[in-house]
C-alpha cells in the first residue's frame, strides 16, 4: 500500500471518529425545552426523556427537608398566583436553589417518570428590580400634557 493511500485512510478514520463522538455527545446532552403549558398535555410522550420545563412554583406546595436535602414542589403555569392551575409534582435532591420561593419562575431539568418530574437541576430566575416607572408613579405629567 503506498504512503498516500494510508494517509487518506488514516485521515478518514480520524474524521469519522471525531464526527461520531460529536454526534453522541450532542445527543446525550440535548434536552427538550418546554413551558409547563406545552408539557402538561403531552407529558406521557416525554416519559424518561431528558427535558427542561419552565414554569412557576405553585404557592404552598414547597416541602424541603434540610437533613436529606430533598425538595418537593408543584410546577404550575405562569398565571395569577391566586388561580388554581394544573401542575406537575417535582422531586429534587440537592441544595435548595438561591431565591427559591412560592410563585418564583423556575426551569426544571430532569426526566418525567411515574407521574413526577425527577429533577437533576432546578434553576431560579431573578425577579426584576429595575422596572421603568410610569409617569404617574414618578409624579410627573404624562408625555404630551402640560401641567
Amino acid at each position: 500500500m503506498n504512503r498516500n493511500l494510508r494517509f487518506v485512510i488514516g485521515s478518514m478514520v480520524i474524521v469519522a471518529t471525531i464526527g461520531y463522538l460529536m454526534y453522541t455527545g450532542i445527543r446525550e446532552t440535548s434536552a427538550y425545552y418546554l413551558t409547563i403549558q406545552e408539557f402538561l398535555p403531552k407529558k406521557d410522550q416525554y416519559g424518561n426523556m431528558p427535558l427542561r420545563v419552565a414554569g412557576r412554583v405553585q404557592p404552598g406546595s414547597i416541602d424541603y427537608d434540610a437533613k436529606s436535602l430533598h425538595l418537593r414542589f408543584h410546577l404550575a403555569a405562569f398565571s395569577d398566583a391566586n388561580r388554581q392551575e394544573p401542575s406537575v409534582p417535582v422531586s429534587f435532591t440537592g441544595i435548595l436553589p438561591d431565591m427559591f420561593a412560592d410563585g418564583r419562575d423556575v426551569i426544571v431539568e430532569g426526566r418525567y417518570t411515574s407521574g413526577m418530574l425527577e429533577a437533576s437541576q432546578v434553576l431560579t430566575s431573578c425577579p426584576s428590580k429595575y422596572e421603568a416607572k410610569t409617569a404617574a408613579e414618578a409624579g410627573q405629567p404624562a408625555p404630551g400634557r402640560q401641567g
